[in-house]
């Protein structure tokens, strides 16, 4: 149970996928609930910090050193703008709002990239991530219990 618990973890921290593949991913490998959610929580969080810190010079070296990645970065900063406005009209509630939703596109790793280009202090930014992330988390665990109780799976 350790490996899967630590495999959800790694899936987890992953973009885009995060702990709303990583709470499924648990649970089928024999987690329970609480330790699927438990795993992808953590795994989702850890690269937030990092994200919120090194997210600005990491784009802007790639920029410099890698100008096919350019477009990418681009549209990666773009696509976070566009959610950023949620940010901006709502404040920190608005960050839970984008971390929380569980869609592509939202999650940890977008509402870390918007807290990075506002400049939103890590004081204030992770645990309004946290928060999204608890939420997301809470709302995917209950979708694959009721389908696990309705599909039997």
């Amino acid at each position: 149970m350790l490996k899967a618990f630590f495999m959800t973890l790694a899936v987890s921290m992953l973009p885009v996928i995060e702990l709303r593949g990583g709470i499924p991913f648990g649970v089928a490998a024999g987690l329970s609930y609480a330790e699927a959610f438990t795993a992808a929580v953590i795994g989702n969080m850890l690269p937030t910090p990092f994200v919120i810190l090194f997210i600005r010079k990491i784009f802007a070296f790639l920029r410099r050193h890698v100008a096919r990645l350019g477009r990418l970065i681009d549209a990666l900063e773009s696509r976070a703008e566009s959610k950023a406005d949620i940010v901006r009209r709502y404040a920190l509630a608005g960050l839970i709002i984008v971390v929380a939703i569980p869609l592509p596109g939202t999650g940890a790793w977008t509402g870390s990239l918007i807290a990075a280009l506002m400049d939103i202090r890590m004081n204030r930014s992770l645990p309004a991530i946290f928060i999204g992330v608890l939420i997301a988390g809470t709302v995917i665990t209950a979708a694959c219990a009721g389908a696990v109780h309705i599909f039997g799976l």
